[in-house]
């Protein structure tokens, strides 16, 4: 490995896909971004084509070695990480997916997940995988793929078809066929692996309907899957690491001791708490999640799921035509002096935690003739404080400790108003990094550690760089009579009130 000190990260996120070439100082060196089309055929329907992941996933990671002017010989290794939960079915014979790709934001199992609910099957898939039945994970789209393209499921049967997550899709790809493996981050949001028997589990796959014939093989975070195949790139590079995004974050910053915290900012928000080797069982509604895995000793996590963030702020730009660019959004929250009473519950597409009400829909309250688009946009911002708030107090609730700090991370993270508004909210020091990137760089260091480009954890931690930290400065009781409006308008938006 002498010569060989850079990796190449692969960040297929649910509105781009990104690929960061980084070097041993764990510095991104060269950067390549494609977006690519969202399909929204039927309402609370969400899909993405394979082939344009797969396209995106290539194009990208050349552009980003040719930019970075480092011969593939250079490059250690290959780190990926991905959107969650997001499934394909594919031919194992020919590679090609039998349907789009059902995306995470996807409701239409909505139904299903309620009637497994009534027949008293959610404690069970709970105590086995830390998760909640909810649409949002990948088993019931799975069977709604296999129940749906004709001859599907006789063919899952007789072992024709794979599953995969997106990381998964990508490394059978980029091994040509050859490896058909996932790690543990992402095998425990599928609701069909036991997180603490590190194992797919016959009763759930039974109970969920999903035949074990497809699934894929579960490894460590940091472990060399295989190689890419040959054409793709100059020379064949090991693919070394994979972890899904949110906890591919949790590594990039390098959370690596028990009660350190993170939350990522981008469609959607998720806040991690680190709880080392506890799988602490949630009474408030949180998932019980794997971290990371490194030479076989599980981490685990508490997870915070919010569904739309950075997604409010795209909608007043698309949807409402408020603002050009999410970037207005920190000057607009700026010149008005507070939000007016305005309160939006961006409940796009239902709620996550702590609520899980996949029924609950978006509204906008308190709005008088006085109310400017300037007030939407800093409601919009505002509900990203109040609902990493409802998350960091049911953490501590579920007996997690305070986080001493809050390290940030994804695109809104940029925003200095909404870095000051959540020190405000969690009455906590907020720490964003040198480099906002840090889900491709946790999946950087997962290929890195497993191809010795760095040699621990504590060389790890050497690398992170704190950028701003913004300290709590609201008082108290402007916080509380806030807080006590958001709560309001909380209760309006979910569909039990």
């Amino acid at each position: 490995m002498g010569q060989a000190t850079h990796v190449l990260a692969i960040d297929q996120g649910t509105t781009s896909t990104r690929s960061i070439l980084f070097d041993a100082t764990a510095r991104p060196v060269a950067t390549a971004q494609r977006e690519f089309a969202q399909h929204y055929p039927r309402l609370g329907w969400v899909e993405h084509d394979p082939e344009d992941i797969w396209r995106d996933t290539l194009v990208t990671a050349r552009e980003a070695i040719a930019r970075g002017g480092v011969p593939a010989r250079d490059i250690a290794a290959i780190g990926i990480t991905n959107q969650r939960e997001t499934v394909v079915v594919w031919d194992r014979a020919t590679g090609t997916p039998i349907y789009p790709a059902i995306v995470w934001q996807d409701r239409r199992t909505a139904d299903v997940c309620q009637s497994l609910k009534a027949e008293g099957a959610e404690q069970m898939v709970r105590d086995k995988t830390g998760l909640l039945l909810d649409p949002y994970f990948s088993a019931t789209k799975i069977a709604w793929i296999l129940d749906t393209v004709p001859g599907a499921r006789a063919r899952a049967d007789k072992g024709e078809l794979a599953f995969g997550t997106i990381d998964c899709f990508l490394l059978w790809r980029l091994t040509g066929g050859a490896v058909h493996a996932t790690d543990v981050t992402n095998a425990g949001r599928t609701l069909l692996y036991d997180i603490r028997r590190q194992d797919w589990d016959d009763a759930l796959c039974r109970l969920l309907r999903v035949p074990q014939a497809m699934l894929p093989e579960v490894h460590d975070n940091s472990h060399v899957f295989g190689t890419t195949a040959p054409g793709l790139f100059d020379v064949p590079i090991p693919i070394a690491g994979m972890a899904g995004d949110q906890q591919a974050a949790l590594f990039g910053q390098a959370c690596f001791a028990r009660g350190m915290v993170k939350s990522t900012y981008g469609t959607g928000c998720f806040m991690l708490l680190n709880t080392g080797d506890t799988a602490i069982a949630s009474d408030h509604r949180l998932l019980t999640t794997p971290a990371y895995r490194l030479n076989g000793q599980m981490t685990y996590a508490l997870e915070g799921s919010i569904f739309v963030a950075g997604a409010a702020v795209k909608w007043l730009r698309d949807g409402l035509g408020v603002i050009t660019s999410a970037h207005q959004t920190h000057d607009m929250a700026t010149e008005v002096p507070d939000s007016h009473g305005v309160y939006m519950v961006p409940a796009f597409v239902g709620l996550g935690a702590p609520h899980w009400d996949p029924d609950a829909r978006g509204l906008i309250t308190g709005l008088t003739l006085g109310a400017t688009g300037a007030h939407l946009a800093r409601a919009a911002l505002e509900a990203v404080g109040y609902q990493t708030l409802d998350l960091a107090q049911a953490m501590v609730a579920d007996g997690g400790a305070a986080p001493a700090t809050l390290r940030i991370d994804g695109g809104m993270a940029a925003n200095d108003w909404l870095c000051q508004f959540l020190a405000d909210m969690l009455e906590t020091p907020v720490e964003r990094p040198t480099h906002l990137e840090t889900t491709a760089l946790g999946a950087a260091f997962h290929a890195g550690l497993a191809t010795g480009v760095w040699p621990d954890l504590d060389a790890l931690s050497q690398t992170w760089r704190r950028g701003a930290c913004f300290e709590p400065r609201m008082g108290a009781s402007d916080r509380a009579a806030l807080i006590a409006g958001w709560h309001a308008a909380l209760r309006k938006a979910l569909s039990t009130d």
